[in-house]
């Protein structure tokens, strides 16, 4: 029996959702395809009418989970970001926070093209940072190179506070203190701005 377009575009769109997650929880190379298909709540032959490999599948996740990141901070002031993205329950929902800190050194082992789209992300999650100190606090200097270094000093607390113990103080010292120099230095930014520096 034949299914439609937008049975199959669901499907397709599970998939890549159920990827996203998974990959995002245990690396690329932790899935296989056949547990994938399963979670997805679909059969193991079907994934080869959506995809040609796992590496295509790969890209696509890595930009749904790259573009979820972006949309749960959108309208965020940036220092709200900071508190929101360096928090214990942001580290402990793998599967559903930060593409960047979950899968950065997976990535770095991929093909090209996954890389390019993990570029890309990372690009749209530095704009969106900079926008937002520009708007939110404001110093008439361009943020990208700022907004470089606090997405690039988040993900590495991220990272690191991950790779500690659960009961470890110091995963809750790498984020208390990333989350503290982040709000220090998005405010020095408007203090002097403002002059009062």
């Amino acid at each position: 029996m034949r299914i439609t377009k937008e049975k199959k575009q669901e499907n397709y769109e599970r998939i890549v959702a159920t990827a996203s997650e998974l990959f995002r929880e245990r690396g690329f190379d932790g899935v296989g395809v056949a547990e994938l298909m399963e979670r997805a709540g679909l059969t193991h032959g079907g994934f080869y009418n959506h995809f040609r490999s796992k590496e295509e599948l790969i890209a696509e996740a890595t930009e749904n989970g790259l573009s979820e990141t972006l949309k749960r901070y959108a309208g965020h002031d940036v220092l709200a970001v900071m508190e929101l993205y360096l928090a214990r329950e942001h580290r402990d929902g793998r599967g559903q926070g930060c593409a960047a800190a979950a899968l950065s050194c997976d990535a770095a082992r991929q093909p090209e093209e996954t890389k390019a789209v993990f570029a890309a992300g990372i690009d749209n999650l530095v704009r969106a940072l900079e926008q937002g100190i520009a708007r939110n606090h404001p110093s008439g200097t361009s943020g990208r190179a700022q907004a470089i270094t606090i997405l690039a000093q988040a993900v590495g607390a991220i990272v690191l506070s991950r790779a500690c113990p659960d009961d470890s103080p110091l995963a809750d010292e790498l984020l208390d203190a990333c989350r503290a120099d982040c709000r220090d230095a998005i405010e020095n930014r408007t203090r002097v701005q403002e002059g009062r520096v």
